[in-house]
């Protein structure tokens, strides 16, 4: 199975409530876009027009690899209305407050599943039933751990652990996979040579390296002073990557937990746990069931799930007090809940038809919403586990 071999194979459309006005300081507009995320299109656009980058809001973060719509909201009355190759910008009203994530009500999906043989179509059609049946598990998937570096872990874990020095060197050295090959050599020559921070300085490029490594050079061990000059919109990521994690671990322990037959599928943070069925208890059980993200105050909604969350800070060498940041306070923890499991609404898939860029070979093409905060490539991964 092949997805996203064209950006059109993954369109996703932001749901919201927007109280819209006919006049008030935020200008609100659709973004549409193709091959740019979120974050990078919105620091271009402030740039080329000369505003400050604080002035966008937005309430998710979308994906390069997609055709995707979202609302964002400029605090500015200039138009910037932007029609380009790749992205548009299209101002549709006004707003009384910026553009957040509780304005989103969930995400509309329309998913191109390429390269399947007649026998996948037929497995994947079985899934479907099941998925409409049972609904399968709300993990975050892995676009969420972009920021983990493969060999040293997550940055915000180091910090709760108060090591700072390894946190911030995770912070400026980790290497992930859709980096440029400067820059994950860049990021080599830093972690080569850590603590020669003058050396560091050198081959510093990006103004966050430079703030921080001239920092350094003066005050060689003044890491929290550094980890301190992290915008808190980047940590508040970072932290949330955290969050995501431990959630991932929660509810996998607790499906084993039930004892169901599980399957799994590779993830980068760890595998992701697909059941099939699941008996009337049990889906009475999951369907009912919200777990807390991670935080010094958390509220838990049963016995079973405390006693794992317990188990896994204890296994990190971290207990709950360690959310509560006291050095590094640009950002912090903050528990909301999750639901445990999903049912997709409006699940549609269409007949499978030829495909046309893989000869011999069927595509599907599948429409359904999601909640805020789900992921669409989670139901494709639930689609066609072994």
């Amino acid at each position: 199975m092949k997805l996203k071999v064209l950006p059109e194979d993954f369109v996703v459309k932001e749901l919201a409530r927007l109280p819209l006005r006919e006049k008030g300081p935020y200008r609100v507009y659709i973004l549409e876009k193709k091959g740019w995320n979120t974050i990078d299109l919105l620091l271009r656009l402030a740039k080329a027009r000369g505003l400050p980058y604080r002035l966008f809001s937005y309430g998710g973060l979308k994906d390069r690899h997609a055709h995707t719509f979202q609302y964002v909201t400029v605090r500015h009355p200039l138009d910037l209305t932007t029609e380009e190759a790749k992205f548009s910008l299209r101002s549709i009203g006004w707003m009384d407050r910026p553009m957040g994530p509780d304005l989103l009500k969930g995400n509309e999906f329309a998913l191109t599943l390429r390269a399947l043989s007649e026998e996948e179509v037929s497995r994947i059609m079985r899934r479907v039933d099941e998925v409409r049946g049972f609904g399968y598990p709300n993990y975050y998937d892995d676009q969420r751990f972009g920021s983990m570096d493969r060999q040293m872990g997550l940055m915000a874990e180091r910090l709760l652990k108060k090591h700072y020095n390894g946190s911030l060197q995770i912070y400026l050295t980790g290497i992930y996979p859709e980096e440029k090959k400067e820059a994950k050599e860049r990021k080599l020559f830093f972690r080569e040579h850590w603590g020669d921070w003058a050396t560091c300085l050198s081959r510093a490029k990006t103004t966050m390296e430079r703030k921080i490594f001239g920092l350094l050079t003066e005050k060689p061990k003044a890491y929290v002073e550094a980890l301190r000059l992290i915008p808190a919109e980047e940590l508040s990521l970072l932290f949330s990557a955290y969050q995501s994690f431990l959630f991932n671990e929660l509810l996998r322990r607790i499906l084993e937990d039930l004892g169901l037959e599980l399957t799994a599928v590779p993830g980068v943070a760890g595998p992701y746990l697909f059941y099939r069925r699941l008996d009337r208890k049990q889906l009475v059980y999951l369907d009912s069931l919200s777990l807390p993200l991670a935080a010094s105050r958390m509220e838990f909604p049963d016995a079973m799930s405390e006693r794992h969350f317990t188990a896994i800070l204890e296994e990190r060498g971290l207990r709950r007090g360690s959310f509560n940041l006291r050095k590094v306070r640009q950002a912090y923890f903050k528990s909301t809940p999750r639901k445990a499991i999903i049912f997709p609404a409006d699940l549609h898939v269409h007949p499978a038809e030829s495909d046309e860029l893989y000869p011999g070979k069927q595509k599907i093409r599948l429409s359904f919403k999601l909640p805020r905060g789900s992921y669409g490539t989670m139901l494709v991964k639930r689609l066609i586990m072994p």
